[in-house]
Order: C-alpha cells, then sequence, then structure tokens
C-alpha cells in the first residue's frame, strides 16, 4: 500500500480563505501534498481586515495535533500564528514530543492589514521556546523588526538582522524584503556556519498578496516533505509564490488585498511506498 505525503499546519484560520489555514491547505493541495491542521485561533477577517480573533484553547490545540501525528503521522509542519505565550509553549512540547520533523515557522505578528495578531509575552517565546527547535524562521520586515527591535530599512539592515536571529537559537532564517521600497525583491537565506545565500527578482505588480507569507511557508514545508534540501526547497517556494501572485494579479475579490491564485497549475497528489 502507498501513502501520501502529509504536511500538518499550526495556524490561525482567515475567514475570507485568503491566509492562513486556508491558504495552507491550498498550497499543499497545489503541490501535491495531503494537508492536515491544528488550529491555534479563529479569526473573522476578509480582504479588508480582521474584525476579531477567538483562540482556541490550549488543551484543544495539543488535541488536534496528537490526533493527527498519532494516528496519520507527518512528514513536515508549518507553523503560523501563535498568539500567546502558553500555545507557544504548548507547540514547543509538541514538537520534542513527538519529534517533528522539517519544522517551518513563519512567526505571524502583523496582519497585511495592519492588525496585531500576537500578544507581547509571545514574541520572546517564540525565540526561547521555537527558534532552536524549528528548521527554518521565515519573518518579513516587519516581524523581524519587533524581533530584533528596530526597523529595518535596507539590505545591509536585512544581514545585520539575520546574523541576530542566528544568534537568538535559529537555525537558518529566511528574511523577506518585499517590504522594502525597491522595484526589486530582495529575500535573504542564512544559515548558521554557512555563507548568506541572496535571491533576488522583479517586483509584481499586484494588489493581490493577502496570504503571501503564509502560502510561502506552506510551499516551503511542502517542499521539504517531498525530499527536498532547504535551499531547494526556499528557491521552489519562491518561484510558486511568485507564479500564483502573477496568475491572480488580474483579478477582483473583495475590496481590499485580495488572495493569491494558488490554483495556477495544481498538481497530482504524491505517493510513496512506505
Amino acid at each position: 500500500m502507498k501513502t501520501y505525503t502529509r504536511v500538518l499546519s499550526i495556524a490561525g484560520s482567515d475567514s475570507g480563505g485568503c491566509a492562513g489555514i486556508q491558504a495552507d491547505l491550498k498550497t499543499f493541495s497545489a503541490l501535491g501534498c495531503f494537508g492536515m491542521t491544528a488550529i491555534t485561533a479563529l479569526t473573522a477577517q476578509n480582504t479588508q481586515g480582521v474584525r476579531a480573533v477567538h483562540p482556541v484553547p490550549v488543551d484543544m490545540l495539543v488535541q488536534q495535533i496528537d490526533a493527527v501525528v498519532e494516528d496519520m503521522g507527518v512528514h513536515a509542519v508549518k507553523i503560523g500564528m501563535l498568539h500567546s505565550a502558553e500555545v507557544v509553549l504548548a507547540v514547543a512540547q509538541v514538537i520534542d514530543r513527538h519529534y517533528l520533523p522539517y519544522v517551518v515557522l513563519d512567526p505571524v505578528m502583523v496582519a497585511t492589514s495592519g492588525a496585531v495578531l500576537i500578544e507581547n509575552s509571545a514574541v520572546g517565546a517564540l525565540v526561547e521556546q521555537l527558534f532552536s527547535k524549528v528548521t527554518v524562521v521565515t519573518p518579513n520586515l516587519d516581524e523581524a523588526s519587533l524581533l530584533v527591535g528596530r526597523t529595518l530599512r535596507t539590505t545591509d539592515d536585512m544581514e545585520v538582522a539575520a546574523k541576530e536571529l542566528i544568534a537568538m537559537g535559529a537555525k537558518a532564517v529566511l528574511l523577506k524584503g518585499g517590504h522594502l521600497a525597491s522595484d526589486t525583491v530582495h529575500d535573504l537565506l542564512a544559515v548558521a556556519g554557512r555563507a548568506n545565500h541572496w535571491m533576488q527578482a522583479p517586483r509584481i505588480v499586484t494588489t493581490n498578496t493577502h496570504g503571501t507569507g503564509c502560502t510561502l511557508s506552506s510551499a516551503i514545508a511542502a517542499y521539504l516533505a517531498l525530499g527536498m534540501e532547504l535551499m531547494q526547497a526556499v528557491e521552489a517556494a519562491r518561484l510558486f509564490v511568485r507564479s500564483a501572485l502573477q496568475a491572480g494579479s488580474h483579478t477582483r475579490t473583495g475590496h481590499g488585498s485580495g488572495p493569491l491564485n494558488h490554483g495556477f497549475a495544481p498538481m497530482a497528489m504524491r505517493t510513496f511506498a512506505p
């Protein structure tokens, strides 16, 4: 009997379907993986912003993860919105207890609309409890600025910040430079003990960027589950996101920042003999 490549998303739910758990599942499916979820919080949101956040009780979150891992198993994990220090600690303990492989941490702190999605105490907990346990951390400039305590405005700032995040315990950091004022997007992959790897590409002109970070981190997790090395997975995930942005650039969904087109070229579900 064959089995599917299975990827678990531990993240918040987006009622608008653009980001969070919903974007993760669309990404997993598009890349031929079987997606599973453990929801950390419910959000009432659309393309214009977040109206409300309702945390899932920590025990229920842990029960979701245990139920999936103990029966179905996982090949990789994507972690998104963890709104409190208590939730961060619970997820860290679950990673250790189940020896979860290939964990991608997207430190979701601020929504595309600007809404703050994390408690102050959880920021420090992410660093202390999770950085050393995950394969790669994928902050954007706003999130990295919160983590290092200052605004990042240039590629030189990104170099220094990536070094600091590695010093905080991260094994690898993908620092996303999409918020820099430039016609070229600069992303930096920093891996402990290795030379920095810069990736550049022309900026895609579109207002439909809601869920870009969620999609990138879940694509990295999917490609890691499919057997790619980290740098290869990051490069492939960036290409997937760029293609989804381009494919969705001429559509309109809602009155704000719309979604990517995750289904521009879906792949068949990958199976293999265990």
